[in-house]
């Protein structure tokens, strides 16, 4: 459902499993909560290095079979690092 909120009074991508494309050249992959004076919090987020020598294409095809590999249980990512926030589920 388009607008379709997932929790009345927050964000329309609270809960949803978002990708965050870092411009750093990190990518983050978590369950968006909020964005703060701080930044944006996801919770229960995994975090792909592209020094880790597995493509982010392998790493995003994983997250969609088996779900996201937890390494974070809250994670705020300041604006400065955030370049693009997607659904994860726009990449199936």
């Amino acid at each position: 459902m388009s607008g379709h909120v997932f929790h009345p009074g927050h964000e329309e991508l609270h809960g949803i499993t978002v990708v965050v494309s870092g411009r750093s050249g990190r990518t983050y992959v978590g369950r968006y909560h909020e964005r703060t004076p701080k930044g944006t919090l996801l919770h229960d987020a995994g975090v792909h290095d592209p020094a880790s020598g597995q493509s982010l294409d392998d790493y995003l095809k994983r997250t969609l079979k088996f779900g996201v590999k937890a390494e974070q249980k809250n994670l705020v990512l300041p604006d400065e690092e955030i370049e693009e926030i997607r659904k994860l589920a726009e990449f199936e």
